[in-house]
């Protein structure tokens, strides 16, 4: 059930590229933060009447506390115009009543259908998946450690937000220079490269961006039901059947924490153990960083890990183990142009989650030049 509200906009805000955020008095309310989306709603000023969303904001769930625009139905000068010429064909949050239509990395009337058309290899790409959008930043700093100059793609699945805009981390990651491209998947969209699956918009993250690593994760927002199947990470494990059916290189990146307060997540998440050891069925690799950050804490939860994955194979021999070096990690970590935050939580609170991320990077980064299915590093040790 979806949770209507309307108001009027007092004041506009800072924002980022894509997003328009603003102040709204709303009756029963009072003043509200809220968020638009140019591309779909308009751009609302001062003075307009907006209609909106609020249902996850009155739920408290994470969206950032924002309320979210839908409307603005006075003033159809604010509306988004839209040539009727425009190619593409893509609906995406098909037949939702904001559903937008996009023209497809692969449409047939865009100029890269002809090389996508009959694509089905990546060439040993590594592919990295990871569980949560916070561990996108981290995985890049390991990537950079390792290859500063290695192009990087971010595939976008829409396990969380739909809409690639609410990324904030993204926008900033673009404009530092370390992420070249995003590609949106499924039903998310915004991207650089709009793509109908993950498969071609891998495909179109190798051959039409060219990049050296692609990095796949839902956006903003994932939901977990404290379930084992029920939660939206089950994707990383078939990211990386995709990455291996294409002849890519599969990097499962590992969800761990030291800090979380739900059993279920700490250590190595049974999020991980479900996505990589039930339905990945194919090899990957699973890096584990070895040796000491020097925080005893982090650690300890990285040891523990590397015991519980060493568990994990016994069950799910498709998974390799590798040795990542730690040395290094948390500056380049700490060098983020982004901040970094899981759950709340930062690279101080819970630095075995961006550690194990950013080994995940350092990893697929030592692939390159390496040829298909190389190591990112050394096999485990026992």
């Amino acid at each position: 059930m979806i949770q209507w509200r309307q108001g009027t906009v007092r004041e506009l805000l800072p924002a980022w590229d894509g997003v328009l955020l603003m102040t709204v008095e709303v009756e029963d309310l009072g003043v509200v933060r809220a968020l638009a989306y140019p591309d779909l709603v308009g751009t609302p000023e001062p003075g307009d009447r907006v209609l909106l969303n609020v249902t996850a904001q009155e739920r408290g769930l994470g969206t950032g506390g924002y309320a979210v625009v839908v409307a603005v139905p006075d003033r159809p000068a604010a509306w988004p115009r839209r040539d009727h010429d425009h190619p593409g064909h893509l609906v995406k949050a098909r037949y939702t009543p904001l559903q937008t239509m996009v023209l497809g990395v692969d449409d047939p009337e865009g100029e890269h259908h002809r090389v996508l058309a009959g694509a089905d290899d990546l060439g040993g790409m590594p592919v990295v998946a990871a569980d949560l959008h916070s561990s996108l930043p981290a995985v890049l700093a390991g990537v950079r450690q390792e290859s500063a100059d290695a192009r990087v793609a971010y595939v976008m699945t829409d396990g969380g937000a739909l809409p690639s805009a609410f990324s904030r981390t993204c926008a900033e990651l673009r404009a530092a220079g370390w992420l070249q491209c995003v590609v949106t998947a499924g039903q998310a969209y915004g991207g650089d490269l709009e793509a109908v699956t993950v498969h071609s918009a891998l495909l179109a993250a190798h051959l039409v961006a060219g990049a050296d690593v692609v990095v796949v994760a839902q956006g903003p927002g994932n939901l977990g039901t404290g379930t084992r199947w029920g939660f939206s990470g089950v994707s990383a494990g078939e990211t990386l059947n995709a990455a291996a059916v294409l002849g890519g290189s599969p990097v499962a990146s590992l969800r761990v924490s030291q800090a979380d307060p739900r059993p279920r997540h700490r250590g190595l998440s049974h999020h991980s153990a479900t996505a990589y050891a039930r339905v990945l069925a194919h090899p990957a690799d699973v890096p584990l960083p070895l040796g000491q950050t020097g925080l005893p804490a982090t650690d300890e939860c990285l040891a523990a890990v590397r015991s519980a994955v060493a568990e994990l194979v016994l069950v799910a021999p498709h998974l390799r183990p590798v040795d990542v070096p730690v040395d290094g990690l948390l500056d380049a970590l700490a060098d983020s142009p982004v901040r970094l935050s899981t759950m709340g939580r930062d690279l101080e609170e819970d630095a075995a989650s961006f550690v194990a991320a950013a080994a995940a990077g350092r990893a697929a980064a030592r692939m390159l030049g390496a040829g298909p299915g190389a190591p990112g590093s050394t096999p485990a040790s026992p």
